[in-house]
């Protein structure tokens, strides 16, 4: 019985949790803060009801900036550029195409698409265009200008929050260059040391 339930729990892709309680608790109190940022931003700039649209795929990027900020769909370039690329899609589907369920199901594809190709896949982004689309009539009223309120906006404030944040902690440093260059400046150190 024992051997089957660890088969399966591969198969799930269940691994060991080999995260701290203060890495997993730092990873909230981040996101919490960045998320602040978001939701004011988004309050600022959106109607209420719009608000939760928006700040659903910022969610996805704070579980990524904060609980995986050393992965590469966490870095700087991946978010800024697959939310822009992605909203920059979404938008274009939503004004171009009649029939929202294209235009919604092609704004993802383009937008992955994109991402792939320009180097910034970031998995929020497909909701990012999909919010252009199917997010009503608020962000359709947005058209362009959605790219850069609230989206270039909330992705500068959750990135600002990040860096800032994850500079205190050294093992946390964000982006992974700030971490890998405090590795070199050591390496550096003890090797003048010898």
């Amino acid at each position: 019985m024992r051997d089957r339930l660890v088969k399966w729990t591969v198969m799930l892709g269940v691994t060991e949790n080999t995260t701290g309680h203060l890495e997993k608790w730092l990873s909230a109190i981040g996101s919490l803060l960045g998320m602040l940022g978001v939701i004011l931003i988004s309050r600022y700039f959106l109607e209420p009801d719009a608000v939760p649209w928006v700040v659903a795929s910022m969610g996805a990027s704070a579980v990524l900036l904060f609980a995986a900020s050393h992965g590469p769909m966490s870095q700087p370039w991946p978010l800024l550029g697959g939310h822009l690329v992605s909203a920059t899609i979404g938008v274009a589907c939503a004004q171009w195409l009649p029939d929202a369920a294209i235009a919604a199901s092609l704004a993802v594809a383009l937008a992955i698409v994109a991402m792939h190709y320009l180097r910034c896949l970031h998995p929020p982004g497909g909701a990012t265009a999909l919010t252009a689309v199917v997010g009503g009539d608020s962000f359709h009223a947005l058209g362009f200008q959605y790219v850069v309120t609230p989206i270039l906006l909330n992705a500068m404030m959750i990135l600002f929050v990040a860096v800032l944040f994850n500079y205190v902690f050294p093992w946390r440093r964000y982006p992974i260059s700030l971490a890998m260059s405090g590795q070199r400046t050591k390496q550096t150190a003890s090797k003048a040391e010898s």
